[in-house]
């Protein structure tokens, strides 16, 4: 990692004479292709979890059975705007935010 850094600091200062405008543009280039690989590796992979996330909450319904982050097991009762009301077990229920919700209780009996 230090090496890097080193790099990209000292990329700058090694430009002299008719090789200075080479090792600037070889310095560009590689920021640039850092640039792409991290947007690849890092951002995008981010964006598609976030949109999976917000379509599973916008396509929950009563009576589907979910877990929430503090990890309790329940199924929906109701749902307003961005409040869900869940069922707990023993006519127990309780009101949860609707960004509390992480799983659908049906992939984890998938993947048993």
């Amino acid at each position: 990692m230090s090496s890097l850094l080193n790099f990209i600091l000292m990329a700058p200062a090694q430009t002299q004479g008719k090789g200075g405008q080479t090792n600037q543009t070889s310095f560009f280039i590689m920021m640039a292709l850092m640039i792409v690989v991290f947007y690849f590796f890092m951002i995008r992979p981010q964006v598609k979890k976030q949109k999976e996330m917000r379509n599973f909450r916008d396509n929950l319904e009563k009576g589907d059975k979910v877990i929430t982050t503090g990890g309790i097991y329940g199924k929906i009762n109701n749902i307003s705007e961005n409040i869900i009301t869940m069922d707990i077990g023993n006519g127990v229920t309780i009101k949860v935010d609707k960004n509390a919700i992480v799983k659908d209780n049906t992939d984890l009996q998938q993947q048993k």
